[in-house]
């Protein structure tokens, strides 16, 4: 693994975490805050991915 691959996604894992914590403290629903968790890692993921060359 690359060391570029790495950081994207170290930050992308990072972003999904927060995404999913804040999403559970506003929601108070596990479900959604892991659905919102994924989906903003894999968008963080793919931002990064064309940001980062």
């Amino acid at each position: 693994m690359s060391q570029r691959t790495a950081l994207i996604l170290f930050i992308a894992v990072g972003v999904g975490v927060g995404i999913g914590v804040l999403t559970f403290f506003a929601e108070k629903s596990y479900p959604k805050a892991i659905i919102a968790g994924f989906i903003a890692a894999a968008g963080c993921t793919a931002g990064l991915h064309n940001l980062i060359e």
